[in-house]
């Protein structure tokens, strides 16, 4: 088996890919910037690499012997400072196309997102043909969308370069969205947006997983490849159903969805005016990517790679509501 080199291997999904790839007989290495993530890394199978996504000498160095790279490393958080995003999702991603050129890999797989394609309208059943808007919402879809379009013009003989866009990643052991979803829940802070009764794709991290080892072996250069857990369900039912896994009931109240980009904007000028701590209890982002019909298929990636998306809806809430119950 060839072996692998992995950023983000520390993080939600990156943890799961090495599980699944030691088991297939891969040996990872991954990119460790502390010694937490070193820990997490080598719990997951792994071994790790300290070093940065600043520095291009440090990957290469990393990167040489792999013959292929995951990029998994992302700054994902709905607010902040552009030049933060810009940092990790462009450079970053820049950093590690170079690092991969110099040390001979042969192939790059990105995962990317559907995120910066949606704009003020639902993103509805959307093909990788979908044109992405002139502007995407927020800094994380922003700079997500410009890293994509660099991983696919850099796709070449040499380096073949891969996107993969699981929408709305969820799953046992989430670090990212859940505890965000509960924390909201628990300090009174939740409320849908025009009820949540619109559709929305669903991609559980096992199902990610089995598009990275499939884009690994089977990906067409430069083609992006969307990934999601099968049809869509209805956003309300959906987080319904995950926030119960956790012990908790959703609350009802709900905003219509024109006041609640109204609310999102006054927020996020009032954060950027006087430079307050923390996030806004409401984003743009989020309006747009949890407040719509968000929906994409699935069809190019289960045609070109094989693709089934082996664990369903119903398996993964079963297996998120025993491991908290087992508690």
């Amino acid at each position: 088996m060839p072996a692998l080199f992995i950023t983000g291997g520390s993080g939600f999904v990156g943890r799961r890919a090495i599980q699944e790839l030691r088991r297939q007989g891969h040996w990872v290495r991954a990119l460790a910037r502390s010694e937490e993530a070193a820990a997490r890394i080598a719990a997951a199978g792994g071994e790790p690499v300290h070093g940065d996504l600043a520095s291009v000498d440090d990957l290469a160095r990393s990167m040489r012997g792999s013959e292929a790279v995951i990029h998994a490393a992302a700054k994902v958080e709905q607010w902040g400072s552009y030049h933060d995003f810009y940092a990790v999702n462009i450079v970053g991603t820049e950093n590690v196309l170079a690092a991969a050129r110099r040390a001979g890999v042969k192939r790059l797989v990105h995962i990317g997102t559907e995120a910066g394609l949606v704009g003020e309208r639902p993103l509805c059943m959307a093909t990788e043909e979908f044109e992405a808007p002139k502007r995407s919402v927020g800094l994380y879809p922003t700079t997500k969308r410009l890293a994509e379009e660099r991983v696919l013009a850099a796709n070449c003989p040499e380096l073949e370069t891969v996107v993969l866009r699981p929408r709305f990643i969820w799953g046992r052991g989430d670090t990212s969205l859940l505890p965000q979803l509960v924390h909201a829940v628990k300090q009174r802070r939740f409320m849908w947006i025009s009820g949540g009764r619109y559709l929305t794709s669903t991609c559980h991290v096992d199902n990610v997983v089995e598009g990275i080892g499939l884009a690994l072996d089977h990906g067409r250069g430069g083609n992006a490849y969307f990934l999601t857990d099968g049809e869509p369900t209805e956003f309300r039912s959906f987080i319904t159903a995950l926030l119960a896994t956790q012990g908790l009931v959703a609350p009802t109240a709900s905003m219509p969805r024109p006041a609640a980009k109204v609310l999102a904007r006054m927020f996020e000028a009032t954060w950027r005016t006087f430079s307050l701590k923390g996030e806004p209890p409401l984003t743009r982002t989020v309006v747009f990517l949890m407040g719509q019909e968000v929906t994409v298929s699935d069809a190019k990636a289960r045609r070109e790679l094989g693709y089934i998306g082996g664990m369903s809806r119903e398996r993964g809430l079963h297996e998120m509501h025993a491991s908290t119950t087992s508690r």
